[in-house]
């Protein structure tokens, strides 16, 4: 065949949409539907409530924005709200396993959907990695806090912030059994976990609202300073200038960092597979969750200002401390139950979303094909070990803890598409079936990608050349395995032969020849 080929089998190639939908009638081996709508919901709390709730609004408040980070927080809802939009559309029309990389696949093509599928890997990966880590410490400062003495054989191998850890390895073990024996499992531990979580927050805020002195609330926006501390990020290596804190420029540098605690909604997409009604459910569960997310991140911030000063909070403890200098050390307890509790869900979520990203892209053969594997659970057993094993060695075996920033990037990446994904489905298939349309579509959408790479752009220099070099790597990993392994090339290669077959037939033989 010449250049007309009808077929296009290059590393842009598109996964066509009723191929990817085949997995929810019987075409492709697909995971058993056991989400509900409200399951979605504690999904996503799961996962956007972790440790940070108790102590990033007082850290911001303290360092950057002052009692103005309650705007920092209603800005950075507004921001991922707008994603939200865009990820709750594409989750109604593609309501497959694999979330942004499966969207890609169909609306931009194999190489982009590679690209975002591995952003993905480093950002859930690293996250079950970091997190984990981060549960022991907790755990650690939890026990001491209650009087409770760890044993001297173990204390040197937990809460620890590199090497060997035996509580973050017992959480990820624990995690992977969970996720692998099956999702209805998952999702009752879950709720068990999300409505522990929710009341101790709930109740933060009743006993902190008792507390508050409008006097703290001013001056409502401090004065500008200059910042101490400087790490350049990309947007001041492209243009200069001096970082500030306080004022209107804090405000809006805490909301950069703000809208990261928001990130995790996400995750529930990598869900749609498994979802029951997944084209109105998971919009609703993305949508719900991260509104319920903003009214207790909200909540804690308006309270933890109101009961002390910007000024007096400590940076590392500010919720904690803040009641304990009122005396009430047991609510400080609680909150120390809190953060275990918030990161013991992250740890399961995350791991979930890692898993079904795998089990899809090992499903499309750009991963090994084993890994999309339905075990005996009807999960993805062989997706989830694999899964469980990289997090475990990366938790062990590198210093995780310093590379936090880079699961805020991997994550931004697919925000990206998701949003461009939407323009291009409005423009290219208006008529698709969804259960969600985004709101005032290009301007949702384009306010998205706008607000995205801003964020993006406050990352630091150091975080993008990491990034750049795990995107180099997943360049060669894709050259020298998923190209040539991609089932949808194979299959595109097998119709190129047969009309290759038949053009010659037609050469030798004429129209009439096979019938002569």
């Amino acid at each position: 065949m010449t250049a007309g080929k009808p077929f296009r089998n290059n590393v842009f190639r598109k996964l066509p949409i009723n191929e990817a939908l085949a997995v929810r009638t019987g075409g492709r081996h697909s995971l058993r539907p056991v989400y509900r709508s409200r399951d979605l919901v504690v999904l996503g709390l799961g996962v956007m409530i972790g440790a940070g709730i108790f102590k990033i609004a007082g850290q911001q408040a303290a360092t950057t924005a002052g009692p103005a980070v309650i705007a920092s927080f209603v800005i950075g809802a507004i921001v991922m709200l707008l994603c939200a939009l865009c990820y709750a559309e594409l989750a109604s029309a593609i309501p497959v396993a694999g979330s942004a990389y499966s969207f890609t696949y169909v609306l931009f093509g194999e190489i982009w959907a590679w690209l975002i599928g591995w952003a993905m890997l480093l950002e859930l990966l690293l996250a079950a990695a970091v997190v984990s880590r981060a549960w022991s410490l907790y755990v650690v400062a939890g026990l001491r806090d209650l009087g409770i003495e760890i044993p001297a054989a173990i204390e040197p191998y937990v809460g620890q912030l590199s090497g060997f850890d035996l509580f973050a390895f017992a959480i990820l073990v624990t995690v992977v059994f969970v996720v692998a024996v099956g999702s209805r499992l998952g999702v009752r531990v879950l709720w068990l976990m999300v409505a522990a979580k929710v009341v101790v927050i709930i109740l933060v805020i009743g006993v902190g609202a008792w507390y508050v002195n409008p006097a703290n609330y001013t001056p409502f926006i401090p004065a500008p300073q200059a910042s101490g501390a400087h790490q350049e990020n990309l947007l001041q290596l492209i243009f200069g200038g001096i970082p500030h804190v306080f004022g209107f420029a804090g405000i809006f540098t805490a909301a950069a960092v703000i809208c990261i605690a928001y990130i995790g909604f996400d995750i529930i997409a990598t869900a749609a597979e498994e979802t029951k009604d997944a084209r109105h459910d998971v919009p609703r569960g993305i949508i719900d969750s991260l509104l319920i997310t903003i009214a207790l991140y909200v909540g804690v911030a308006v309270v933890m200002v109101g009961m002390q000063r910007y000024d007096r909070l400590d940076p590392n403890t500010p919720l904690a401390s803040a009641f304990a200098a009122l005396g009430q050390g047991w609510t400080a307890k609680a909150i120390g139950v809190g953060a275990v509790l918030g990161l013991s869900t992250v740890v399961l979520v995350v791991t979930i979303g890692a898993t079904r990203v795998v089990f899809s892209m090992a499903r499309d053969g750009l991963l090994p094909r084993p890994l999309a594997h339905i075990g005996g659970f009807r999960t993805p057993t062989r997706a989830t070990l694999a899964v469980g094993t990289l997090a475990i060695a990366g938790s062990q075996l590198i210093d995780v803890l310093t590379l936090e920033s880079m699961v805020v990037i991997g994550t931004l990446a697919a925000f990206l598409f998701v949003a461009s994904g939407v323009l291009v489905l409005h423009y290219r298939r208006p008529n698709l079936e969804r259960g969600f349309t985004t709101p005032l579509v290009p301007l949702v959408p384009l306010f998205a990608l706008g607000s995205t790479g801003w964020l993006m752009l406050n990352l630091s220099v150091k975080t993008w050349t990491y990034f750049g070099a795990w995107m180099g790597v997943g360049l060669l990993v894709y050259a020298g395995y998923g190209q040539r392994n991609s089932r949808l090339g194979q299959s595109l290669r097998e119709q190129l032969a047969a009309a290759d077959l038949g053009q010659q037939e037609l050469e030798q033989h004429g129209p009439h020849g096979a019938h002569t």
